[in-house]
């Protein structure tokens, strides 16, 4: 699903971005006359900006998705929808008018959020945020019951140790995986196997010896689930490095919209989150918002789909619908 970006990136805290701004005189005028003429009909998308560093989102399947989803939905209400660059200087994050912006990931240390709220500017999260505040507006998808349909689909073919790669990182999306993971495996009395990865500096190679530890365990898994993009990929090479075939000796499954996981060898379960609908529901929070709107739900769970594939249906089992 989500970027391995680092966490160890330089970070700008939003106090020290503020500050600068001030420093150079900063006077919301455009924003202002935009105000006075009743708006600019232009929505921001925000991804979550690590210091200087540029994230290349638009590789990464979902966030691409995301986006071409949020942004047909604006063009559909009779906005314009503006990307901004997950890397940019204090003044164009300040300076630059916008009715309403979605911010993508927010972090536990989110300078986005910080400069957003000086600004006053609507703004919906995809993603709930990690240290949330009164009032938060936020779309995102329903972990529990999405993983739960994959946990489900693993038990029906079969798998009885069922193995979770966990990253190591500072928005909610790890926190709610392993909630909804150990919650179904108590519910269900089975182990709770799980290998924590750091994803710097190789987020590749980090996460193939998260699962190799996996595979280690005695009596080991008979089955390994990821939550990233990559991290089907990741699982099918550190089954070869073990001599495991895969669904034979090992079922793999992961979180992904990666449509090459249909071709890898063998074709690779995946859980989508639904990206397009996240990005449409987010830009119908924010115009709600936007016109303060009353009697609307401000937080909106969308639901993931299963997509079955080789990698998890073993010989005499079927396949879960």
């Amino acid at each position: 699903m989500r970027s391995t970006a680092p966490d160890d990136c330089p970070r700008r805290p939003g106090s020290r971005v503020l500050a600068a701004a001030r420093e150079l005189g900063y006077a919301p005028a455009s924003t202002a006359r935009a105000l006075a003429r009743g708006g600019t009909g232009v929505l921001g998308l925000t991804m979550t900006t690590y210091g200087d560093l540029p994230v290349p989102y638009t590789e990464i399947p979902y966030y691409a998705q995301l986006t071409l989803g949020a942004m047909a939905a604006a063009h559909k209400r009779g906005y314009l929808l503006q990307v901004m660059p997950s890397s940019m200087s204090p003044w164009m994050w300040l300076n630059t008018p916008m009715d309403g912006v979605i911010h993508v990931d927010p972090r536990a240390e989110d300078p986005v959020r910080s400069l957003l709220r000086e600004r006053g500017i609507p703004m919906v999260c995809e993603g709930r945020p990690p240290q949330p505040h009164w009032g938060d507006a936020w779309v995102d998808t329903d972990y529990e019951a999405g993983l739960h349909l994959l946990l489900d689909h693993l038990t029906q073919s079969g798998a009885r140790r069922i193995g979770l790669s966990l990253p190591l990182h500072d928005d909610a999306y790890p926190d709610l995986i392993a909630h909804a993971y150990r919650f179904w495996c108590d519910k269900h009395g089975m182990p709770a196997l799980v290998e924590e990865y750091a994803p710097l500096p190789d987020p590749f190679a980090a996460e193939q010896d998260a699962v190799s530890r996996l595979l280690d365990h005695d009596p080991s898994p008979d089955a390994v689930v990821g939550v990233y993009s990559d991290s089907g990929h990741n699982i099918l090479a550190a089954a070869r490095r073990h001599g495991l075939r895969v669904p034979r000796d090992l079922l793999v499954a992961c979180v992904s919209e990666d449509p090459d996981y249909a071709t890898t060898t063998p074709p690779v379960t995946t859980l989508s989150l639904d990206p397009d609908r996240v990005g449409a529901e987010a830009v119908d929070l924010l115009i709600a918002v936007i016109n303060a709107r009353s009697g609307v739900d401000r937080h909106r769970l969308v639901q993931p789909v299963l997509l079955p594939r080789r990698s998890t249906r073993r010989a005499g089992k079927m396949p879960s619908k």
